[in-house]
């Protein structure tokens, strides 16, 4: 939720500078009108828009992603999920800060319905008079000016001469639905009291308003229009969803835009800035690391969901056939294009292009001649001997053994992990650990890796891990050989 509330005051922030430089002086109202309202909106909906598209074209080092811990090489044995259990009594910082979001929420709501039902009680305490679809409400012993949806508000103590030119600047106002431009930023104010830039695009758009009524109610008598403006030194009830006429603090700035030389049409190529600030936006939002994550572990699931169902024919027949170990080999691969770098991509093609030109003889046995040497690493579908944990040496099958050394290594994680982390890290509900190691021609772990939410985490899974102790190395044709394991953890968090 951070990183979506940090990316809409980044996008609006980016998007009320330009308006500010390059668009507020210019006399292009409605346009100005329709690039606050499309702006605002763009900031709250583009951390959503994910374009595959952007974060394919976008090279990798310039993206912040998941590290392909799986695919690192293609014969990796995937080791049933660790369940550990830690407790954390103390409430996070998320929650603090998600409870303050709430209560700030409702106050805002609770302050917009106090204005909207004071309004909606000088409509019932003063008379009203009905034009058409407009009503007219006079409000008793009062100054105010001012429109709300169909209604114009004017104090009966306004003198007759301003009026008319008032009932013009309202009609405005009403004909041209100024309110309802007004109660969308107000919307935003409820959910996004905290942020200052909606308060400040709404005052935006509440001076446009004006300017547009004035540009409208002006095209006759000008000269009485200004003397209006410049004799106003009325207080105004400061209600934001309301256009009211007399507002000190704008009148200066109306006067000056009333004066001001009408825009040239060329100018109206300064809106076409919004193109590429959008589409750099929505290249940040596609590449970004939450964007990523989420086809990463799609892609690793299928994979092992693929291994997983060549595992139960091995349990049922106690061997593969040829098709499948085609099979088998064809997932590894898939998986190392998919997700591994350039240099290692080119290896598998050239596996490939050589599998492709001994079509005619035994395919897996080509690959086990060229492959599997005393520093390489077999697939479990493959591997004579898997490694072996202390306390598994009966297992009979690789099967058995791979079951046995899952639950071991299951008993030796949730007892040595340090749980205590749950707490100082302020973790909350389920936290996935994803970890991948080698067990060497010696029987060590070697060439760890992990990631994990919290770099303490990390450090932790690491150490663990590390602390296993020296297994039978596995063996291939007689000859040790190194074996890779693919580790998930899951840390859940009691609270």
């Amino acid at each position: 939720m951070i990183h979506y509330i940090i990316q809409i005051i980044a996008f609006q922030l980016f998007f009320l500078l330009i308006y500010d430089v390059f668009l507020k002086k210019e006399t292009f109202f409605n346009w100005n009108r329709a690039y606050l309202l499309v702006t605002v909106a763009l900031s709250v909906v583009l951390p959503f828009i994910k374009v595959a598209g952007f974060k394919e074209a976008v090279p990798q080092d310039f993206m912040v992603r998941l590290p392909q811990i799986l695919s690192q090489t293609p014969n990796t044995i995937f080791l049933e999920e660790v369940v550990i259990s830690g407790s954390n009594t103390s409430h996070s910082f998320l929650w603090y800060f998600s409870l303050v979001l709430v209560i700030g929420s409702g106050l805002a709501i609770l302050f917009f319905i106090m204005r909207l039902i004071k309004i909606i009680k000088l409509t019932y305490d003063n008379p009203k008079q009905k034009e058409g679809s407009v009503y007219f409400v006079r409000i008793l012993k009062s100054m105010l000016a001012f429109s709300f949806f169909n209604y114009v508000f004017l104090g009966e103590n306004i003198k007759e001469t301003e009026r008319k030119q008032i009932i013009k600047h309202e009609l405005v106002h009403v004909k041209q639905k100024h309110t309802w431009d007004l109660l969308f930023f107000e919307i935003l104010r409820m959910v996004f009291w905290f942020n200052p830039l909606v308060y400040m695009f709404q005052s935006r758009m509440a001076d446009l308003h004006e300017f547009i009524a004035d540009s409208q109610a002006v095209k006759h008598n000008k000269k009485q229009y200004y003397e209006n403006l410049l004799a106003q030194i009325f207080d105004t009830n400061q209600v934001s969803f309301i256009n009211p006429f007399f507002k000190q603090s704008l009148i200066k700035k109306r006067i000056i835009m009333l004066q001001k030389t009408k825009s040239k049409q060329v100018q109206l190529i300064k809106y076409a800035l919004l193109i590429p600030m959008v589409l750099g936006m929505l290249v940040y939002s596609s590449c970004s690391e939450e964007a990523t994550q989420p086809e990463v572990v799609e892609q690793e699931l299928t994979v092992q969901a693929q291994i997983e169902l060549l595992k139960s024919s091995i349990e049922a027949k106690g061997e593969l056939t040829d098709a499948e170990k085609t099979a088998l080999q064809s997932i590894f691969i898939n998986a190392l294009k998919t997700h591994e770098s350039d240099g290692i991509i080119e290896v598998v093609e050239e596996q490939s292009k050589t599998e492709k030109q001994d079509r005619n003889g035994e395919v897996i046995e080509v690959v086990e001649q060229e492959s599997f040497g005393s520093d390489s690493e077999v697939p479990f579908a493959l591997i004579e001997q898997v490694p072996v944990f202390p306390g598994c040496e009966s297992g009979i099958t690789n099967a058995e053994k791979k079951n046995c050394m899952n639950t071991k290594l299951n008993a030796f994680i949730g007892r040595n992990f340090n749980t205590e982390l749950a707490s100082s890290l302020n973790l909350d509900g389920d936290v996935h650990i994803r970890s991948f190691f080698k067990i060497n021609t010696s029987g060590k772990i070697v060439d760890i890796k992990v990631r994990a939410p919290h770099p303490e985490l990390e450090a932790e899974a690491k150490r663990v891990i590390s602390m296993i102790p020296n297994l039978i190395p596995g063996e291939q044709r007689g000859k040790k050989v190194t074996v890779p394991y693919y580790l998930p953890i899951k840390f859940k968090v009691n609270e």
